[in-house]
């Protein structure tokens, strides 16, 4: 065999597994990425220190909320002695950091590893996990990701709540699978009729978001 054929046979191999090789890596990749992504794991539980906690525990008994749950799941005890009822110099704002809501989720149902909450400006985001049923078709056992977006302000004298959209591992949901309430005022929509927007609506004097923070002012 002559040397230059020997040596364009050596290089056809050696171009050959370096496809092999290229194809290999690109499937390993792929295999991870969709695991991550459509079938991620549970979500990293939000502990707070035990300032934050009693932080967090303060505003709770504010509004005669129950405080966070100890970690070993039993409610904390909340003291309690006679007093005579007064709304003098009472605070009708409390605010809310990103981790106190995660927090309480954590603490007080069983969604800590199943949901997420992200707030920023005027927007509250929401990131939840649902593990299928071992004999759902094809993706028995996994993971269904959903990611959700809602438009939290105050405006024209009332709460607005506008549904920004749907999205199911990362493909937004279209607006008529959604009953065409994206981008819709839930309370200016809901609001009209007796029920649970007409009370928030009538109830809320105030309502911002901003990065990392929820703040609610309530009316007399």
């Amino acid at each position: 065999m002559d040397e230059p054929e020997l040596d364009n046979k050596k290089g056809c191999l050696k171009t050959m597994g370096i496809v092999v090789v290229t194809v290999v890596i690109s499937v390993i990749l792929t295999v991870i990425a969709l695991n991550y992504y459509l079938f991620p794991k549970q979500f990293s539980e939000v502990e707070l220190t035990q300032q934050e906690e009693i932080v967090l525990n303060q505003k709770l008994k504010r509004f005669g909320l129950p405080t966070l749950a100890s970690k070993d799941g039993e409610p904390a005890k909340m003291g309690v002695e006679p007093e005579a009822y007064t709304e003098v110099g009472a605070k009708r704002e409390v605010s809310f950091s990103e981790k106190e809501v995660n927090a309480m989720l954590a603490r007080n149902t069983d969604l800590a590893e199943q949901m997420a909450i992200d707030l920023s400006d005027n927007l509250a985001s929401v990131k939840i996990i649902i593990p299928l049923d071992p004999d759902f078709p094809l993706m028995g056992g996994k993971t269904l990701k959903v990611n959700a977006g809602a438009e939290l302000a105050y405006k024209n004298g009332r709460p607005i709540v506008i549904l920004k959209g749907v999205s199911l591992w990362g493909v937004p949901v279209p607006n008529a699978w959604l009953g065409n309430l994206k981008n819709v005022d839930l309370v200016s929509e809901f609001g009209g009729d007796a029920g649970f927007w007409k009370s928030f609506s009538e109830g809320v004097e105030n309502i911002q978001v901003k990065e990392g923070n929820l703040t609610i002012k309530l009316k007399e």
